[in-house]
């Protein structure tokens, strides 16, 4: 796949003015979406990325066209485990929903600048040094095992990390509207706003460990790994506030995402033997009857591995709310929505344990 310094030069700059758009059209002004907004910028956003695939299709082949929308699909399901992560650290800040945009924001360009340094590296290696393989199938098949029986129950805003951040900085109690920092006493002070951007950030660290592997056990055209990720990360905002309550409801995703980045691990691998240059295996030379698995065979598993998770999911939680809908005959009495915090989204329980992580 050619792609000029040009091409190059025009994505990036697409990008980051979509982002700027994004800004000042949607989040420079604090507000909580609706959810006719969220599906209608979801549905641009996902529209954009498809049309872009049969773009890269039609120009430079399906190989290529495959590769992109494998990436993309895994990429995307990534992403919306990333948001299981970020809905605990908005509780765990206690985050006003108006002000949850701004944080989302500033998280997903972060995310994507990583990312884009772990892309240049990891370009760099692939091009240099075939081992590389190894590497990134071994560590996909541990991140495998271990995404299998994740609980998502770990709260960063109380982690290592953040309890360092603190040490550091001076912090306030209270949020300042949607300010970052605020001078109080004549001493300036950081605002929970900026710790939650922080965290965030650390998050999205954590995450393109194993999403950059991932993508490019799928290809190895640093260009289609860079727009997958683009394209999975725009539109993550709105998909925050449109399927909130519904991840709750995802309960097999995990083990789903699980298996996609294991098959894709032994694909790494087996990609590795087919251009073994290491001297202690097969002394040096590849091991041509490995079978290479076609991108096609890629595309319809990982995407059928996302439809049966997520059925198996919302199968799975339909049945426990109708098992929890009556209790020896009579209905279930549920909460008073006015028990809710009506700025944060977030219980009562959740605001005096966000208070202790402070």
């Amino acid at each position: 796949m050619q792609v000029t310094p040009m091409v190059w030069f025009i994505t990036i700059a697409v990008t980051i003015l979509f982002f700027i758009y994004e800004f000042f059209a949607h989040v420079r002004k604090p507000h909580e979406p609706s959810i006719a907004e969220s599906a209608r910028w979801s549905a641009f956003y996902i529209g954009l990325a498809l049309l872009f695939g049969v773009g890269i299709g039609t120009v430079s082949g399906w190989t290529f066209g495959g590769e992109y929308f494998a990436g993309y699909l895994t990429e995307k399901a990534l992403s919306i485990d990333n948001l299981f992560v970020f809905l605990i650290v908005m509780a765990g800040f206690a985050v006003p929903k108006k002000y949850q945009q701004k944080v989302l924001m500033i998280g997903i360009i972060i995310a994507l600048i990583l990312r884009g340094g772990f892309i240049a590296i990891g370009a760099a290696l692939i091009e240099n040094f075939s081992w590389v393989f190894y590497i990134f199938g071994a560590l996909l098949l541990v991140l495998a095992y271990r995404q299998a029986f994740s609980s998502h129950e770990a709260n960063p805003a109380n982690g290592k990390f953040m309890t360092l951040v603190r040490r550091v900085l001076p912090v306030t109690d209270e949020y300042h509207q949607d300010k970052l920092t605020v001078r109080q006493g004549g001493k300036r002070f950081v605002t929970p706003m900026l710790l939650t951007i922080v965290a965030i950030g650390f998050v999205d660290l954590i995450f393109a460990v194993d999403s950059i592997p991932a993508i490019y056990g799928l290809t190895n055209e640093a260009y289609i790994v860079f727009t997958a990720n683009a394209f999975a990360l725009m539109g993550l905002r709105q998909l925050f506030f449109l399927i909130g309550g519904l991840l709750e409801r995802l309960v097999y995703l995990a083990q789903g995402l699980a298996v996609i980045l294991g098959f894709i691990g032994v694909k790494l691998v087996f990609h590795a033997l087919h251009v073994n240059e290491l001297p202690f295996v097969n002394g040096g030379e590849p091991l041509l009857w490995v079978p290479e698995i076609p991108i096609w065979f890629s595309l319809l598993f990982i995407a059928a591995t996302i439809v049966v998770a997520t059925v198996a999911s919302l199968l799975k939680t339909r049945g426990d709310e109708d098992d929890r809908g009556l209790v020896h005959g009579e209905p279930v009495v549920t909460a008073d929505p006015h028990d809710r915090d009506e700025n944060s989204g977030v219980d009562e329980k959740t605001m005096s344990t966000a208070d202790t992580f402070r």
